[in-house]
């Protein structure tokens, strides 16, 4: 990898350009459903994310952000569509730098996986007048994500797709002003451009579809366009599903991502945070312990760029184990962060029972 030496760990820093995060520990991002319908953030998000930067990871990330209004998941969906959005985020980078660690935000569009109802409320599609709205799709044959009526659903037009790149351009100067320091781009989990990378669901004839280099041409648009504005030095990442777990078909499988993450690295794109999956109902996922690791290694063949892995780390020696290895420059978590706020914290006790203890000095008699 490019950026791991022989001696990394867990509790090693991690420089990205003139970057510098405290430890290999990310908190990757995971929807919350928890604004009101404008976008803004609550009291929730201030806490939830927060509490992680206290717990010691070293990067805090967003949950996916949307980059307009109809790219959201559900009406409830964190956003960064205005200056507004910017001006309320800015109090929760602040805190999350305050705490040593760096504030980052994944930047996304939900594309057909767009209006929907909650998660605990059934997680059906949302019709105009209902509370949901017109979504965005490669190819609106390309069979659903989710039972229940489709939502009014029509083909991105080459417009339409210069929209959402020129949204996504101004969501990360947004996100600037808000004082966040990483900046991911969305490309996974069957969401807009994970629909345009994989040819389940991207049936097109023109210059987006097709292809290789048509497939991914809207994911590496949105990558420069990122970059573009980005300041040179702090970096940016972006999220890929390593495979859509359909074998039994044509589709995006380790191979592609790898041919990928070559080209985004030519971008100047400075990690690949490799999950996979999220596009089609019928996939087929060995789940387990570290169970995508292997995708992130595929992808991290020959591509000079930073990679993260994800998916079943729950313990400080397994994630450990990870970077010691050279299997990944970054670890991402998820649910364990879910049930434990303090991961960070309680990996950095276990994995040095002699050093000083890194806990707030407010919660040090805890743990002393």
């Amino acid at each position: 990898m490019a950026t791991t030496d022989s001696d990394a760990d867990l509790r090693s820093s991690l420089s990205l350009r003139e970057l510098d995060i405290p430890n290999r520990i990310a908190v990757s991002p995971m929807c919350q459903y928890s604004c009101e319908t404008d976008g803004l953030p609550t009291e929730w998000h201030r806490v939830h994310l927060g509490s992680r930067a206290v717990g010691g990871a070293g990067i805090v990330m967003t949950e996916a952000t949307a980059v307009e209004p109809r790219g959201r998941i559900t009406p409830h969906d964190l956003g960064i569509w205005t200056d507004e959005h910017a001006a309320e985020l800015e109090p929760i980078t602040e805190f999350i730098r305050e705490q040593g660690s760096v504030p980052a935000i994944q930047l996304a569009h939900a594309g057909q996986k767009a209006s929907k109802a909650k998660p605990w409320e059934g997680n059906l599609p949302l019709q105009p007048g209902d509370g949901g709205w017109e979504v965005l799709s490669p190819s609106p044959d390309a069979y659903p994500s989710f039972p229940g009526d489709r939502p009014a659903m029509r083909k991105a037009t080459v417009e339409d797709i210069q929209d959402v790149i020129d949204a996504y351009r101004d969501a990360a100067e947004r996100a600037l002003d808000a004082g966040f320091e990483i900046a991911e781009v969305h490309a996974a989990h069957g969401y807009l451009l994970h629909e345009f990378l994989s040819p389940v669901t991207n049936h097109r004839e023109d210059d987006y579809g097709g292809s290789f280099e048509n497939r991914t041409r809207f994911v590496r648009e949105v990558a420069a366009a990122v970059r573009e504005v980005w300041p040179d030095d702090k970096p940016v990442f972006v999220r890929i599903s390593g495979t859509d777990w359909l074998d039994d078909r044509e589709s995006w499988d380790a191979e592609q991502s790898a041919r990928l993450a070559a080209a985004l690295a030519e971008i100047g794109i400075d990690l690949l945070d490799v999950s996979s999956g999220g596009l089609h109902p019928d996939e087929r996922i060995d789940g387990g312990p570290n169970f995508q690791v292997p995708l992130a290694e595929r992808v991290d063949d020959g591509a000079e760029l930073a990679v993260g892995t994800v998916g079943g780390i729950t313990e400080p020696e397994q994630a450990d184990a990870l970077v010691r290895n050279g299997r990944a420059d970054l670890v991402l978590v998820g649910r364990e962060f879910l049930r434990d706020p303090y991961f960070g914290l309680r990996a950095a006790d276990e994995l040095d029972e002699e050093g000083e203890s890194a806990w707030p000095i407010q919660y040090r008699r805890a743990v002393q």
